[in-house]
């Protein structure tokens, strides 16, 4: 290919002299995706946190997480591009890694930013069939799902993503996204981003349907469960799988899936 120019999602303009051949992916779903479109042997680099596949981490150089990188390491490394996440990584370490080489910056907040960013990478890496047949695969699965939840009726929720302080998900992300297309009515969707809650106050009026307790970023367990009991009755306190609702990506082909499940079992 010869020079080509594209914008990514948070407007920066890239222009390439070739095709990337050495990649950085400090995103945990993104590596996935990079992963699901043929790219596995043009990652060089990626974090502690890319769990999927399972045996990428004992392959890759893990480079740190996705809050702190080593960027000496990523320097050694000689990338021709970084992928990075609007939300998942700090602006002090993307304009850090900027001097190192392009950075390429999604910002998924809609199922249509997760289509955007599919056939983003198709044209970034020269994959475009790839992209393609992954957003085919998952406008199937989507309209799918959408025919399976249509006769489902609207539950209020409150989805928690951390302890010590509480932290739920508030709007403006790809949680509230996918709460929203399960006919979940998300009780904190009045405020931005991820709010702390008390969680004595949240079921005040007693009209909360379900409680979600979410596998990370913090790892409820359990013994969550029953603490949260407490505050919170009647309201219903299920442990959810927390990649299922914030992975965005290829991931979201498991999801719809793994989202008809929990319908079954609610």
């Amino acid at each position: 290919m010869e020079n080509y120019t594209l914008i990514d999602s948070i407007g920066t303009q890239h222009t390439f002299h070739k095709v990337p051949q050495r990649i950085i992916s400090l995103v945990p779903s993104q590596t996935e995706l990079l992963v699901d479109l043929g790219l596995e042997s043009k990652i060089v680099g990626i974090t502690k946190f890319c769990i999927h596949p399972k045996d990428l981490r004992s392959k890759k150089a893990i480079v740190g997480g996705t809050k702190k990188v080593d960027c000496d390491k990523i320097k050694a490394l000689v990338p021709d591009v970084i992928i990075c996440n609007k939300e998942e990584n700090t602006l002090e370490m993307v304009e850090t890694l900027r001097t190192i080489c392009p950075v390429w910056v999604t910002d998924i907040v809609t199922v249509e930013d997760n289509f955007k960013m599919i056939s983003d990478f198709g044209n970034l890496f020269d994959c475009v069939a790839e992209a393609e047949n992954w957003n085919r695969k998952l406008t199937l699965a989507l309209s799918d799902f959408k025919s399976f939840i249509q006769t489902k009726p609207v539950k209020k929720v409150a989805y928690f993503i951390w302890k010590k302080p509480y932290m739920v998900s508030g709007s403006a992300n790809f949680i509230n996204e996918l709460l929203e297309l399960n006919h979940f009515e998300n009780v904190f969707a009045n405020q931005q981003r991820y709010p702390e809650v008390e969680p004595e106050k949240i079921n005040a009026n007693g009209d909360l349907d379900f409680i979600f307790l979410s596998s990370e970023p913090y790892p409820f367990k359990e013994k969550d469960v029953l603490e949260m009991h407490i505050f919170t009755q009647p309201a219903k306190i299920v442990l959810v799988d927390g990649e299922m609702f914030s992975w965005y990506g290829s991931r979201l082909l498991k999801a719809f899936d793994y989202f008809k499940e929990l319908h079954q079992k609610l």
